[in-house]
């Protein structure tokens, strides 16, 4: 059950409701009205999909750019009604505002420009070690910190080691026992993009570069970065869009939860 009192639809309280049902503990108009909105949510301007977590793992997370503090509200509480985690990347502090209005416990973390919030029971949320955040420049924290907050939420134990870009490579070298323990690695960097390249000839484990759109006229809002990502000659490295930290630390949580060979 979540805050509200209200059946969570993911995999592992799916399994216990069906034995549950199975066991005669609950009944069929039980069922029925715990899985009534299972699939979706139409709210009209959005359509909530409650179904998410029980096919990729975790809640639908909400995109903020270009919604009202009172669409992400809106969502956002008709997210909490059948889910126990929440994630709203590119936020703003007005959409913060109307979330937190609804919701007492959600938190803003402003330099990620992410709504959180979190109902598990505290021995549901253990947090697995492996993840490692690394950004070439104090400029790239944004982008970095969605990938922090993102794989944390997720439930992973994250690293970071912030400016340690190839400008002064002696820095990047001397977290190298960091760069060693992680299972995967995020690669934040803007102007010419070579610290994932970097990384990459130092590490055994997936590389996540991030371009971000961070550099003077040539870097062509992260484009430079993103090309000269694509076209490493380490192996190993993955690359996805320009400034997503989002899409970057989702795809790190994956991977780290993955079972140890």
């Amino acid at each position: 059950m979540n805050a509200n009192g209200r059946t969570t639809i993911d995999e592992t309280r799916l399994r216990a409701m069906l034995r549950d049902f199975k066991g005669d503990g609950i009944s069929e108009d039980d069922v029925i009205s715990r899985l009534i909105d299972m699939p979706f949510e139409d709210l009209d301007f959005a359509k909530v999909d409650h179904h998410r977590a029980l096919r990729k793992g975790f809640p639908e997370v909400i995109f903020g750019q270009g919604k009202s503090p009172e669409q992400i509200a809106s969502i956002s509480e008709a997210l909490l009604e059948r889910s126990d985690r929440l994630l709203v990347t590119r936020a703003s502090q007005q959409a913060y505002d109307a979330v937190a209005e609804k919701v007492h416990d959600a938190r803003y973390e402003e330099m990620a420009r992410c709504i959180v919030v979190d109902h598990r029971p505290q021995a549901e949320r253990k947090q697995t070690p492996g993840v490692l955040v690394v950004c070439a420049g104090t400029s790239d924290l944004p982008v970095a910190s969605e990938a922090v907050v993102t794989a944390e939420v997720m439930g992973c134990e994250v690293e970071h080691v912030f400016d340690v870009g190839v400008a002064g490579i002696h820095r990047l070298l001397a977290q190298l026992p960091a760069l060693q323990r992680a299972r995967v690695v995020v690669a934040v960097a803007g102007m010419e993009g070579a610290l994932p390249s970097v990384v990459g000839g130092l590490v055994q484990v997936p590389v996540i570069a991030v371009p971000t759109s961070i550099g003077y006229g040539a870097s062509f809002d992260g484009l430079a970065a993103l090309l000269a990502m694509l076209n490493s000659c380490a192996t190993g490295i993955g690359v996805v869009n320009i400034d997503n930290g989002f899409g970057a630390g989702f795809l790190a949580a994956l991977i780290n939860r993955l079972p140890a060979p």
